[in-house]
């Protein structure tokens, strides 16, 4: 039980450090790290006290600090996240301004690349000489599956140094081996800084397997009470939107973002090659979790009726882009009512399946079916439960295969009935 609680936390410590590398806590937060790269391919300049640090691999305590280290960990960005945590007594970073300066590299061991370095300067304030308590930092990498070395440091303005030396082993289990993750065995890289970067275009094949699938997400935090949308929520719903759209036999998607709690539609993107993520974080900046006008207020049950009609008119097929399926994806929507089947029943038979992807991070404290998982069993569609990064691998890729063979079906019934039809032609 203490395992799977340090894990859940694990995963929301990785998903807060997808927005920002390194947090200050009573000191202003910093930007990212970033990489250091030589000039034409070279290893990078770094001063040579630095330098002599690093090669060492000595820990020192000159700036007092305390550096631990966690297991790296798979995000739902299929990327290994190596993350640490840093405390430093606030009295040591007494007086004017402060800069402390970090510098790491990480080295893969079954790798003939050159490790990677990383830098990263935070600024402190002006702290009283009697302060108490301790200053936290965070900061973290991505890796793909190997072995690593991590050589690490941090100066002050005095030059007293910390530094500290590690391994880390990111390893997928046995049954978890088909994930295709983001990136190779022994490649390094930063931690993205910014969650809604838009997707490289991408050149898939075509053909008749082709599929145009249209996404409802409900941009919600896990915890139905929160007043905010964090960070860790939304790095798992942009994680399942980039899955969904990478998926070669995806040609054509269309989105629907929007917010069950402040019952509005953020953000609407037509049929198109790729989602505009730009564009939806964007949109996601307007939203104001806790404030609901006074006439929804007054309305019973007024988020399912903006459920319901958000479901009716968004599963309705007709017109040239009607998509092959419908794929809804968000938290938990447990409201006081299911919505009522005659509601439902307005939609007609859906134009293709309905696809429902729970996000869900502890599916067994509330392991009730909830409202939209009642309205996708009204259309005998299928619920996937998103608890873990192999759950959304492995949901898409089923739920993707399951499309094609429904859309295979409709294609040999449609022939079926052309055939059919010409030979009482030829009669």
């Amino acid at each position: 039980m203490m395992t799977r609680r340090r894990t859940d936390s694990l995963y929301l410590s990785i998903a807060r450090l997808l927005g920002v590398a390194f947090a200050v806590c009573m000191l202003p937060s910093a930007p990212a790290q970033t990489i250091i790269r030589g000039q034409s391919g070279a290893p990078p300049s770094l001063i040579g006290t630095d330098l002599a640090v690093l090669e060492a691999r000595e820990p020192r305590k000159d700036l007092p600090c305390v550096v631990s280290p966690n297991k790296p960990l798979l995000g739902f960005d299929l990327r290994f996240h190596g993350t640490f945590d840093i405390t430093v007594p606030m009295r040591e970073l007494a007086g004017s301004e402060n800069l402390l300066t970090i510098i790491f590299r990480v080295t893969a061991d079954d790798s003939e690349k050159d490790p990677v370095y990383f830098t990263q300067k935070i600024r402190v304030p002006s702290i009283e000489e009697d302060a108490k308590g301790d200053a936290y930092l965070q900061g973290a990498f991505d890796i793909g599956e190997g072995k690593y070395k991590v050589d690490w440091l941090m100066r002050d303005r005095t030059e007293r140094v910390c530094a500290f030396f590690w391994d880390a082993v990111a390893e997928l289990p046995v049954k978890d081996k088909e994930l295709d993750l983001e990136l190779k065995p022994g490649e390094i890289a930063a931690v993205e800084p910014e969650q809604f970067m838009a997707d490289p275009p991408a050149n898939k094949p075509g053909g008749d397997q082709s599929l145009n699938v249209k996404v409802l997400v409900n941009f919600a935090p896990q915890n139905a009470l929160a007043s905010s949308l964090q960070p860790a929520d939304t790095s798992a719903l942009v994680s399942i939107l980039r899955t969904i759209q990478r998926d070669p036999r995806i040609s054509k998607v269309s989105l629907v973002a929007f917010n069950l709690q402040e019952q509005k539609v953020l953000y609407r993107q037509p049929t198109s090659d790729q989602i505009d993520f730009p564009a939806v974080g964007e949109a996601l900046k307007s939203l104001q979790l806790g404030r609901v006008g006074i006439d929804k207020l007054k309305q019973k049950n007024s988020e399912g009726e903006f459920l319901g009609d958000l479901l009716r008119n968004e599963l309705k097929g007709g017109g040239e882009a009607t998509p092959d399926a419908v794929i809804i994806a968000g938290p938990k929507v447990m409201l006081d009512g299911n919505l009522p089947a005659e509601s439902l029943k307005v939609v007609g038979e859906p134009s293709g399946p309905i696809f429902y992807l729970n996000y869900n991070l502890n599916p067994n404290q509330n392991p009730w079916r909830d409202t939209i998982g009642q309205a996708v069993r009204f259309f005998k569609g299928q619920e996937y439960t998103i608890s873990r990064p192999r759950d959304l691998w492995f949901a898409v890729s089923e739920m993707v295969g399951r499309i094609v063979r429904w859309k295979a079906g409709k294609r040999s019934s449609a022939n079926a009935a052309l055939g059919g039809e010409y030979a009482v032609a030829v009669r």
